[in-house]
């Protein structure tokens, strides 16, 4: 426990140097947070309560998309490519044979990695639409640590997503279209580009059972207070249970890949 604990100290430490590339998605992400804001209010100008959300919820949704980009991995977990380049070339041979876990390496590298990123990239972008525009804030106190724990079990999906992404490697010549899909994927159903209460019919019934949902709508819906009681223990439910289905798809999807290497290291 304390080698994981001192490798997501070392992910926290690993991502904060690098400040150019931190002050610069904190840009992109408040103009787009601009550029979206005017987009939402056009939008609920013309169709209010569209969803289930006014105005001001439509423009706090925003916020926390921008916000959680990076934390949750909405375009991206920031570690598969780096996996995916150690399988290329057979270094990841050496990993598999450390004594420590493969997949619980690199789930604590990027829980320091999601730590650093809410703290570098999510605040300010949240502190710039606060003040920029009129949007929702919690009515009660323990909204907020109730949408961390929302974030966590988001960032927890998002990991085990794309860690899955990463495996594919072992059997593909190249793992990039698998990760294009899933790219994709977190663009549309994490509801980055339009909740997914907005969604019609069919679709919209589709995209909030998939687990991207986990690391945006159901963060943002916390935060705007769509869940009370049982509902929010529900919300957290689906949260946990994508994730556990996806941590052990990645744990088998890790065992197979170890016999693979053994067989042809034998």
């Amino acid at each position: 426990m304390r080698l994981y604990m001192t490798v997501a100290a070392g992910g926290f430490r690993r991502h904060a140097t690098y400040r150019m590339a931190t002050a610069a998605g904190v840009f992109t992400n408040t103009v787009f947070g601009f550029i979206l804001s005017y987009t939402y209010m056009a939008l609920w100008d013309e169709r209010p309560r569209l969803g289930g959300y006014d105005r001001a919820d439509a423009l706090a949704y925003v916020w926390i998309g921008q916000a959680l980009i990076a934390v949750c991995g909405l375009m991206g977990g920031g570690f598969q490519e780096e996996v995916m380049e150690r399988i290329r070339t057979g270094d990841i041979a050496v990993d598999l044979y450390r004594p420590a876990d493969l997949q619980t390496w690199w789930f604590s590298d990027n829980l320091g990695r999601s730590a650093f990123q809410l703290l570098g990239r999510g605040v300010v972008p949240m502190a710039v639409g606060a003040l920029a525009f009129d949007f929702a804030l919690p009515s009660r106190p323990s909204t907020w640590p109730a949408f961390l724990l929302a974030v966590a079990l988001g960032s927890i999906v998002s990991f085990s997503i794309w860690y899955l992404v990463a495996m594919s490697a072992f059997w593909l010549m190249d793992g990039q279209g698998v990760a294009q899909v899933a790219w994709l994927g977190g663009l549309f159903f994490s509801g980055m580009l339009l909740p997914l209460n907005v969604f019609p019919g069919a679709l919209g019934e589709v995209a909030r059972v998939l687990p991207w949902a986990s690391m945006l709508q159901i963060p943002a819906d916390v935060y705007l207070e769509k869940y009370e009681g049982w509902g929010l223990l529900g919300a957290y439910a689906f949260q946990g249970c994508w994730a556990t289905v996806l941590l052990a798809a990645g744990r088998l999807a890790q065992t197979l890949a170890t016999r693979k290497v053994v067989v042809q290291g034998g």
